[in-house]
């Protein structure tokens, strides 16, 4: 699946893979060196996210349940906990996309099944 900044048209993420069962969920991201850019994780249902135990500083956006973005954590570091109570799920994506597609709360993403 493809991710998109709809307000902006750009590309947020080519491959997004989704974590919605608990055991996926728990893993998340742990266990990875990186996470290239093109790639990222969608958390569902998650109003919040842990790096206790990561190797690598990554981008999170919040979202809630009509893809309108809640919350944003820029180069989120190992060790760190970061809530956002109205939103609904959150995307992990690799470090400096936020900045690299001036994406902002109040924007909308998309979900695209790629053919």
């Amino acid at each position: 699946m493809k991710l998109i900044n709809k307000t902006s048209g750009k590309v947020l993420a080519e491959n997004l893979e989704v974590a919605d069962t608990f055991f996926s969920k728990m893993k998340g991201l742990l266990g990875r060196d990186n996470l290239p850019e093109g790639e990222a994780l969608h958390i569902i249902p998650c109003n919040n996210i842990h790096s206790f135990f990561m190797k690598f500083e990554f981008d999170a956006i919040f979202i809630d349940k009509k893809n309108i973005i809640r919350g944003l954590v820029e180069k989120m570091q190992p060790g760190r906990i970061k809530l956002c109570f109205p939103a609904y799920s959150v995307i992990e994506l690799s470090k400096g996309i936020i900045h690299k597609t001036d994406t902002y709360v109040g924007d909308e993403v998309q979900f695209v099944i790629k053919i």
